[in-house]
């Protein structure tokens, strides 16, 4: 059983349970050969802290010794390794050296025989090179194989390999195809060609065509991927587990790892390293080994490479930070960069599970910081939710200062007297005046001096936003300063930021009759919202956005049909939710589909009575999946509010 317990858009922290423990992921599964134990099972897990490993079931069946002691005593103890051990079945050695003398039911067996937790199907490992015919009739090899396998697993989890080589469709149509049958892992195969060719920008369309396709319930294992450049990007694509055997064929190579790039021995130039295995060493020291002691301690060093580097993704990841750690490290290699690029091909879909706001400030890094979800969240909104109050724009330059209402105070006076909106034209494009403090204008840092690519992506699209949205648009300077039309600026910003949050329909519900806005003394930023002296709304000072009240909540609920903002839950969690619990998965009936994490959303009960507000924290197909974890992170519920 998998459970999320944090995300960062598609990058996850989670749980994942099996017979020999629970495995957090993302986590990296180091290659054990049987046969040839570089750095042994027992130091991976003790010094390495590697809680899983995987190894060749094919070499131990081909092996009379290995396989009568792995029949005998289990894989563990052969192994003496006390942690998850998946299996690989020979796909891998039919890819190199041509077909394997065993069938797919013998390998399941064998598998399940020696106490795999973790088996794997024999799949036809699908090349870059092979005609889209001859993937596709590859494909159903390996479905009709996973099915089997599927039927005779029993109590071992097997791993479900999305197979397709560089065809997108097919990727995602075999991973649709997986995800309906009873696999635990999904495995994205075929894909060692691409990184060993540096063909990333193609891998990105592997990945996220098999994302697309795959149950969001169970582990994505990016079968090969186990260098530490590699890591940042493909857990941003949404990939739970890895696996590297380079550490050690590395090593017999004297070859080092580090994270932006590998590196042979005889060509560098110092040891500017500090890893336990390297510690005390130069270069020259190193050099000198014999040649069994060298490779040790150059495996040693790639695991450190491996296990820091990871421990770094899983930190941006609960800081909400990853991708600006992907994008730091695309920039090691050209071919990586491509890939950070090709990301923006699939912007839509990353944006579904990209969080409403984050804790913490948006840093650039570069022109393809443009390329994230957010950006394409912000512009869609103003474009869709967005109403002025006045018919006539004026429009400022980005200098740096933020929020630009209090920068440029006594200029937005001025033009909003004359009768126009004051428009700031950013790094994200257009902002009016009234949406300046929330997430991610406010919370973002660019450098001052812009690249081009950023400064004619966002003045074209202010360009087309000032089209569509006002009459009149002049340069601010072109505006007198003698105007005298009175304005509300505090209650433009509360309907500007609840439509920009919470869509048009259910603003006008929340604004009805008089409107009192309680509003810091301290700072001079909107606190609360009362509607007809009921408290509907309340804005949060960290971005800029509402808390929901379920006064407000009944309001919405009132005016517009479920399921917009709606978490259904059955009649078994209603007092328990009541009472301000979190709402669990298992437990949700229904959701609406447009739901972000992070959103404020309204519990409601089987007849649409609300029973809670709070935060979603998964989206409506992952909580269909799921069968365990927090759907719904309970603010209050009605009983605390009685």
């Amino acid at each position: 059983m998998f459970e999320i317990v944090k995300r960062d858009g598609l990058a996850r922290i989670g749980k994942f349970e099996t017979r020999s423990g629970v495995l957090e992921t993302p986590a990296l599964l180091p290659v054990v050969n049987p046969k040839i134990c570089t750095v042994t099972p027992k130091e991976l897990y003790e010094e390495f802290g590697f809680k899983a490993l995987i190894t060749n079931s094919y070499i131990i069946k081909n092996t009379p010794d290995l396989k009568a002691k792995a029949q005998e005593v289990g894989l563990h103890k052969m192994l003496d390794f006390p942690g998850v051990i998946m299996t690989d079945s020979g796909t891998f050695q039919s890819h190199m050296y041509g077909e394997v003398e065993v069938t797919n039911e013998e390998m399941v067996e064998f598998q399940k025989s020696i106490g795999t937790d973790i088996g794997t199907v024999l799949d036809i490992f699908t090349e870059p090179y092979w005609t889209k015919e001859q993937t596709a009739e590859s494909i159903e090899v390996t479905l009709e194989r996973t099915q089997k396998a599927c039927d005779m697993k029993g109590d071992m989890m097997i791993n479900g390999v999305v197979q397709g080589s560089v065809y997108p469709d097919l990727r995602e149509d075999c991973a649709r195809k997986m995800a309906v049958m009873d696999v635990d892992v999904h495995p994205i195969g075929g894909v060692v060609p691409l990184m060993e060719q540096y063909r990333y920008l193609e891998l990105v369309d592997v990945v996220m065509s098999s994302k697309k396709g795959l149950n969001p319930n169970r582990p994505v294992h990016l079968f090969g991927a186990g260098h530490p450049m590699v890591l940042a990007l493909a857990t941003l694509m949404g990939c739970d587990l890895f696996d590297s055997a380079s550490y050690a064929k590395f090593a017999r190579d004297d070859r080092m790892m580090f994270i932006d790039g590998t590196y042979r021995l005889q060509d560098m130039q110092s040891l500017d390293c500090n890893c336990p295995a390297c510690r005390g060493l130069t270069l020259e020291s190193l050099r000198k080994m014999g040649s069994k002691e060298r490779m040790k301690v150059i495996a040693r060093h790639n695991l450190y490479q491996i296990t820091d580097e990871l421990a770094l993704v899983k930190r941006y990841v609960k800081e909400g930070r990853l991708w600006e750690l992907a994008e730091m490290r695309c920039r090691a290699h050209p071919a990586m960069l491509d890939a950070l690029r090709r990301l923006e091909e699939h912007q839509e879909f990353m944006e579904r599970y990209d969080p409403i706001s984050r804790d913490g400030a948006m840093f650039y890094t570069g022109s393809e910081t443009r390329c994230r979800p957010v950006f394409r969240r912000y512009m869609s909104r103003i474009w869709d939710r967005y109403v002025p109050e006045m018919s006539k724009a004026a429009l400022f330059y980005d200098e740096g200062s933020k929020p630009y209402s209090r920068a440029l105070a006594a200029d937005f006076d001025r033009v909003r007297r004359s009768g126009y909106t004051p428009v700031v034209v950013s790094p994200f494009g257009p902002v009016p005046a009234e949406l300046d403090e929330l997430y991610p204008i406010a919370q973002s840092l660019f450098p001052v001096i812009e690249d081009i690519e950023t400064m004619l992506e966002a003045e074209s699209s202010t360009v087309e936003f000032l089209e569509h949205k006002f009459s009149e648009v002049v340069k601010s300077q072109d505006v007198s300063d003698d105007g005298d039309q009175e304005y509300d600026a505090d209650l433009i910003r509360a309907k500007a930021v609840s439509r920009y949050q919470f869509g048009i329909e259910a603003t006008d519900a929340l604004f009805k009759g008089k409107i009192e806005l309680v509003v810091s003394r301290k700072t001079g930023k909107i606190r609360n919202v009362i509607s007809d002296g009921e408290h509907v709304l309340s804005m949060r000072a960290g971005d800029g956005l509402y808390t929901l009240r379920k006064e407000g909540a009944d309001r919405i609920v009132s005016a517009v049909p479920s399921p917009f903002m709606r978490v259904k839950v059955n009649d078994d969690a209603v007092p328990f939710v009541s009472e301000g619990r979190n709402a669990f998965c298992q437990f949700v009936t229904e959701c609406d589909e447009g739901l972000k994490p992070m959103d404020e959303v309204i519990v409601t009960d089987k007849d649409d009575k609300v029973i809670a507000t709070g935060r979603i924290m998964l989206v409506a197909d992952e909580i269909r999946s799921f069968k365990k974890g927090i759907a719904v992170k309970v603010r209050s519920g009605s009983g605390d509010e009685a």
